[in-house]
């Protein structure tokens, strides 16, 4: 039963590229055969592929425990703080300050009245993700990330409360793992602003370790600071033909990066400095993928790759080899789907990259 359920949940997010995009010329057919397993570099893990740490949405189970509060207008009393307001209401006190037009440090007078925004309020405990969080919901974890206004680094905090979506409450407990299995996609987007674990209000991210240096596998993983630095320059991570540009490609479907033709097996390397973000195989569609977060809001992405040479909090050097580039993913033939971000949004690669000669 517990492979079932598993087999239910990856199968949905072969779902999570939304409808129109293009991520790669020529796309696999549903009906033909899967793509060619991932292999993942067992030296980072000790032994083998199985001893690596799992995602962090998977690492910390959620269990929802949303409140339903009604909309109320709450009259402040002496010695009241947004955190006791929010705590006696129920709501959120991100949220009820951005209502009532409130800035930090949040100075708040008796007798002043706010509005308290109603709707469903989940409780963030240690080591979740928003990810996990979306999840155990059924609901589009970049709906919460908009509906809270949640901003970079994205680490939740123990004790948080996120509003999350629908006017018309659904007791996940009596949707079935299927349904809320159905209602989940997963995007890079979403791994970007949702993988980090909560952490206590006092704790700090922990700075990546040397990318060389293994990481033993941990069953709850820790919450990564982002680097310090930041260029808006960058490397070409191969040397390929282009099978696809940065775009709109006619018919509403649009490429987010570059998709250049490669010899399987050939060496990925980081297009600039930064920390690893993500390294796995969870969006069906990009096949093993590498995320890197090279700080101020860029972000690389790297997919089908058939083996992955990193590891989530990996600091590593521009021309770092991170993976071999093959046909994983939604793809007939060996290539590499890059793309680079700024503040979550799709940039045009070549903007970024040395002119080619």
């Amino acid at each position: 039963m517990r492979n079932f359920i598993i087999c239910c949940l990856l199968f949905t997010v072969s779902a999570c590229i939304p409808a129109g995009r293009d991520y790669g010329l020529p796309q696999n057919a549903a009906a033909e055969p899967p793509a060619p397993m991932l292999e993942t570099d067992a030296s980072i893990f000790g032994k083998s592929p199985a001893d690596a740490p799992p995602p962090t949405w998977t690492a910390q189970r959620v269990t929802p425990n949303a409140m339903v509060i009604g909309d109320s207008i709450y009259t402040v009393k002496p010695g009241d703080t947004l955190r006791a307001i929010a705590n006696e209401t129920g709501a959120s006190a991100q949220i009820i300050a951005t209502t009532n037009g409130l800035m930090a440090p949040y100075v708040i007078q008796p007798g002043q009245q706010l509005t308290i925004t109603g709707g469903r309020y989940h409780w963030v405990n240690d080591g979740e993700t928003g990810i996990a969080i979306a999840r155990a919901y059924g609901v589009p974890w970049r709906d919460v990330v908009a509906l809270n206004e949640l901003e970079e680094p994205f680490v939740l905090r123990v004790g948080e409360k996120l509003l999350l979506p629908s006017a018309t409450p659904v007791d996940p407990q009596q949707m079935s793992i299927e349904q809320r299995a159905a209602a989940f996609d997963l995007d890079i987007d979403d791994i970007v602003t949702g993988s980090q674990p909560a952490l206590a209000e006092a704790s700090a991210a922990e700075e990546p370790s040397d990318w060389r240096k293994a990481i033993a596998p941990v069953k709850k993983p820790a919450a990564i600071a982002a680097p310090t630095g930041s260029s808006s320059r960058f490397n070409w991570p191969v040397d390929g033909k282009l099978l696809s540009r940065f775009g709109s490609k006619g018919g509403g479907k649009v490429n987010d990066g570059l998709n250049i033709a490669v010899a399987k097996g050939t060496p990925i390397r980081a297009a600039a400095d930064g920390v690893v973000a993500y390294s796995g195989d969870e969006i069906d569609v990009f096949g093993g993928l590498i995320l890197l977060n090279h700080g101020d809001g860029w972000v690389t992405a790297y997919g089908h790759a058939d083996k992955l040479n990193v590891t989530r909090g990996q600091k590593i050097k521009a021309g770092d080899i991170i993976g071999l580039a093959g046909d994983s993913g939604y793809v007939q033939e060996p290539q590499l789907h890059f793309e680079i971000r700024k503040d979550r949004k799709p940039v045009n690669p070549v903007s970024h990259l040395p002119k080619r000669t």
